[in-house]
């Protein structure tokens, strides 16, 4: 049994897709659409950069879907695998759009406004400078959850991302994050500030959510083929309210990774094929489960590898 996953923010750089772009005029004609949806040459970001319009979360989400897509469909229409034999889809934050759009449950033109418009009212939420996102390493999320009760923290300070086991990602306002961080330093707990635009996965983003309510109601979706991870509830969901209603909150909401993880091991899953822009997931998987296979799908080389295995 297997299942794909798609990577989020962070694993984004100038020139990914590119192999894929200059051989498959599929790729170009993906990247063509998404130029067309969004109304400002987005192609050109991804290609070219620079860094700093690539880093910009607006773009930065739409930007790594169109490459997970690209690579995605280049494996289904160009080398024939049947990626939604796939037990699961699952995609870590932006990523869920990937896992929805190539499971067929939402067009490809409806995720890119959608992952446009989330980035523009994540960045808005917070004026620049006032939020933070703070990595603990080495720590299990119950101790974190402990260690910022036993502080004195006025603002907001909140789990964002349970990654893996001993990668927890906390998230709040700068005074917040830096009071935790110089907590966890007293007893020798490494904590790294993110290079990050705004706190996300916290409560502090209940303006986008509540902007992305009404989008995500209008847009129109399908039951999706294969089942789809959501990373709030960590389990396997197949209707369209529940999966709108859960993309939702996703915005405010903990991104439960290592219990998605887990729930795709625990119903029979022993392969993961990363589709995607670095191999962020891959390295987050192996710390989950090191008994597992994990394919990273990045390259044409990559596929060919794929095939062969």
């Amino acid at each position: 049994m297997f299942s794909i996953i798609f990577p989020g923010q962070g694993s984004q750089s100038v020139g990914m897709a590119k192999e894929f772009y200059n051989k498959y005029s599929l790729v170009k004609n993906i990247f063509s659409r998404a130029n067309e949806a969004l109304n400002f040459n987005l192609s050109k970001i991804i290609l070219n950069g620079p860094l700093s319009e690539i880093n910009l979360t607006q773009n930065t989400q739409p930007a790594i879907f169109v490459a997970s897509y690209s690579i995605f469909s280049v494996m289904k229409k160009e080398f024939n695998i049947d990626l939604n034999k796939a037990n699961y889809f699952a995609g870590h934050s932006l990523g869920e759009y990937s896992a929805l759009s190539c499971a067929d449950a939402l067009q490809f033109e409806d995720a890119i406004r959608l992952l446009y418009a989330r980035g523009k009212f994540m960045q808005e939420a917070v004026p620049s400078g006032k939020g933070a996102m703070l990595a603990v390493l080495g720590l299990k999320i119950e101790e974190i959850i402990e260690q910022i009760n036993s502080i004195s923290i006025n603002g907001t300070c909140e789990i964002a991302n349970d990654n893996s086991p001993g990668q927890i990602v906390v998230s709040g306002d700068k005074d917040s994050i830096q009071i935790l961080q110089d907590s966890l330093k007293k007893k020798s707990v490494r904590g790294i500030i993110l290079p990050v635009s705004a706190p996300f996965h916290c409560s502090l983003m209940k303006s986008a959510e509540k902007k992305m309510s009404q989008k995500i109601t209008e847009s129109f979706f399908k039951d999706p083929k294969p089942f789809i991870i959501s990373n709030v509830s960590a389990k396997a969901e197949n209707k369209v309210n529940k999966i709108k209603e859960l993309l939702i909150k996703q915005i405010t909401s903990q991104v439960k990774w290592r219990e998605s993880v887990e729930y795709m091991i625990n119903n029979g899953v022993n392969e993961f094929v990363e589709i995607g822009p670095g191999k962020v997931l891959s390295g987050l998987v192996k710390r989950i489960n090191k008994d597992v296979n994990i394919f990273n799908i990045n390259s044409i080389d990559d596929i060919t590898n794929y095939i062969k295995k």
